[in-house]
């Protein structure tokens, strides 16, 4: 059986919809119910699918385009 071809590929950037919790919110996300803590954000994706992501990591790997 033959192996299949290895290629690297870069995620495309979406622009997404984030607030910032400012108080402990369950959110339905497609894994399942999470948790944001207070000052986490919460982004909504064009598709409407919505996740918490922590402050630290928000701030590591997100870019604020405009407010």
């Amino acid at each position: 059986m033959a192996r299949p071809r290895k290629f690297l590929a870069v995620k495309k950037p979406i622009t997404v919809s984030v607030y910032q919790a400012e108080e402990v919110e369950y959110i339905r996300t497609l894994e399942g119910v999470m948790k944001a803590n207070v000052g986490d954000y919460v982004i909504t994706a064009n598709t409407g699918e919505r996740w918490p992501v922590r402050n630290d990591i928000f701030k590591s790997t997100y870019e604020v385009v405009k407010e």
